[in-house]
């Protein structure tokens, strides 16, 4: 570091990251960056100082580094893998299911750019598969925000973001459990209702359990859903009891 001559530093820097020793060549290489911007061993200097924060899990920076050496050196023989490695490194911060999913788009569309970009590159088999892996992780998230309106018993709010899942993820292995939720979340919503507003919520949960008889016939949740199929058909025969003795007292 207090070597005047910054090609020593240059050299040990190149020496420490080669070596693995990251923390030690990062700091080198984060003082004679500036130093050495136009020179040849800039480029090479660059991609290290992005690798040395990639290499240390800092994944922030060096998606940040990586994508700033990509636009820089786009002729470089590196530039196609940073700017790979700077969508791997959003995927690598991308939080877990349960937590915002805000870089998980971002990734998502990273690397979706990286194979829209380099559709022949050796690395678009494994960004493809990335993608897939954070779609589900999209689909847990989805899944559980509606399943936690359930649990809150805002059933409402569940069967639209049950609704809202079933076109967002068509193919989504979660489909069979969420279509028989909204018949679930259908019921409750229907039969804890204002008698005026029952009629016509229990016929969405005869619609719900229709479609999810057409999608899945053989589905595991049947016996359970059809429970709520009987249960709405007796919650209808109640209400128009409750309807009937209501006209019979007014017409006394």
């Amino acid at each position: 570091m207090k070597d005047p001559n910054w090609r020593n530093r240059y050299t040990a820097a190149v020496r420490y990251y080669e070596n693995e020793d990251y923390y030690r060549a990062g700091i080198l290489l984060e003082d004679i960056l500036p130093i050495i911007r136009g020179k040849k061993e800039a480029e090479q200097a660059n991609y290290y100082h992005a690798d040395c924060y990639f290499q240390q899990g800092q994944y922030i920076m060096s998606a940040y580094y990586f994508k700033q050496f990509h636009d820089t050196y786009r002729r470089s023989s590196r530039a196609v893998e940073a700017l790979y490695y700077y969508a791997y490194s959003l995927y690598l911060d991308s939080p877990t299911s349960n937590l915002d999913q805000t870089n998980t788009h971002k990734a998502i569309n990273a690397l979706q750019d990286f194979i829209n970009r380099y559709p022949t590159n050796e690395y678009v088999k494994k960004a493809d598969i990335l993608i897939a892996e954070m779609q589900i992780k999209l689909e847990q998230k989805a899944f559980d925000v509606a399943k936690l309106y359930y649990d809150l018993a805002m059933y409402q709010s569940a069967v639209i973001a049950f609704d809202n899942f079933q076109k967002d993820y068509p193919d989504s292995y979660l489909q069979e459990e969420v279509a028989f939720l909204k018949v679930q979340a259908s019921f409750e919503y229907a039969d804890k209702s204002y008698y005026s507003f029952q009629k016509e919520r229990y016929e969405d949960v005869f619609v719900h359990y229709e479609k999810m008889l057409e999608r899945f016939p053989d589905s595991k949740y049947l016996k359970e859903a059809q429970i709520y199929f009987e249960n709405t058909q007796k919650g209808l025969r109640k209400l128009q009891k409750t309807i009937n003795e209501m006209e019979e007292e007014r017409g006394k």
